[in-house]
């Protein structure tokens, strides 16, 4: 689809800005949400709370700092990293319907942490499971891609991550059947729809250095990706080894997906929608696409958790609600996509 919406350069980077301050308005809103103190002002004696040491709640002051903080940065982190990988996969397969899930880093950290409740395994040790089963997924998927040569490495990658989640997705459901339908069954479901109702600080600091090492490599080659998007030959014409600059690139996308998926469960639909739209709006230049990308995708989850949590009595699984979006914008895609993409 072409980018005739694209803004020019130095109306990209007031974008950009703008999304800065609109993430950081959201996020403070995002404290004020909630069925115990909710509106500004106990927000702002809380905070004073901290300062001074005294004159506001000290029960609303544990909400906000156990839980709604650890809740709201988890949302910036989760949304910006699902953008920024999804932005990547969407540059280096020149496809505006590819997301995360592609290589099954998903999947596989799907099968971790149902396999880690399957075992009645601490919650630290799911979430080890979980991070270990979306890396081990993408290694097989580039370990069968390694062995077929003679074959579009593209599409061997697209077929092999096909087959690979079909698989895992089997003993998914395999673990499913055999697990405690009472106890162990509910877990599973819930965590596979993904939340964030259990977030705690020590989670949102145990995935940051994975996020921040897996973002590395796709700041740092952000212009290679500019040029990998002309295509394989048309790369290593300018001089771009293509399998490295490939190599380091999905590894640091499968990183932070799988860091944060660890945590959260699955959250659909971010990767696919959210760099599309940044396109859009900035243009398919990969330098400002990233940042675009990344403070669209937490401002959307940022929103997405404060209606999961306000809409019913009960919270609604972030799942439930980005497919409710994801979907409908999904088909627009397909439907419009015959025009053409870059």
């Amino acid at each position: 689809m072409r980018d005739t919406a694209a803004l020019p350069k130095g109306q990209g980077r007031l974008f950009i800005g703008a999304g800065l301050i609109a993430v950081l308005l959201l996020a403070a809103l995002s404290m004020m949400v909630g069925k115990y103190g909710s509106g500004p002002r106990p927000v702002f004696d809380a905070l004073r709370q901290l300062v001074t040491g005294e004159g506001a709640d000290s029960v609303l002051s544990t909400v906000l700092w156990n839980v709604r903080l650890p809740r709201v940065a988890a949302a910036v982190i989760v949304g910006a990293s699902l953008a920024a990988a999804g932005a990547t996969y969407q540059g280096l397969f020149r496809n505006p319907l590819v997301s995360p899930d592609l290589l099954g880093v998903s999947v596989g950290a799907s099968l971790g942490a149902v396999l880690g409740i399957f075992l009645s395994l601490p919650v630290l040790a799911i979430q080890l499971a979980a991070f270990a089963g979306g890396l081990v997924a993408v290694l097989a998927v580039s370990a069968i891609g390694a062995l077929v040569r003679e074959r579009d490495p593209v599409l061997t990658l697209v077929l092999a991550g096909i087959a690979i989640q079909a698989l895992i997705g089997a003993g998914i459901s395999l673990i499913k059947v055999l697990a405690d339908p009472y106890d162990q069954l509910p877990a599973i479901t819930y965590w596979l729809l993904g939340s964030l109702t259990a977030i705690t600080r020590f989670d949102v600091l145990s995935i940051l250095p994975a996020v921040v090492l897996g973002l590395v490599p796709l700041v740092l080659l952000r212009w290679r990706m500019n040029v990998m998007t002309l295509g394989e030959e048309e790369a290593q014409t300018l001089g771009i080894d293509t399998l490295k600059t490939r190599i380091a690139l999905i590894a640091g996308a499968t990183l932070v997906t799988a860091a944060t998926v660890s945590v959260t469960g699955i959250v659909g639909w971010i990767g696919l929608i959210i760099p599309h739209v940044a396109r859009m709006l900035v243009g398919p230049d990969f330098r400002r696409l990233l940042p675009a990308a990344m403070l669209l995708g937490a401002a959307y989850l940022i929103v997405v958790d404060m209606l999961a949590r306000s809409i019913a009595t009960i919270e609604v699984p972030l799942g439930i609600l980005t497919a409710v979006v994801g979907a409908p914008f999904f088909l627009w895609l397909l439907i419009a996509g015959k025009r053409g993409w870059s």
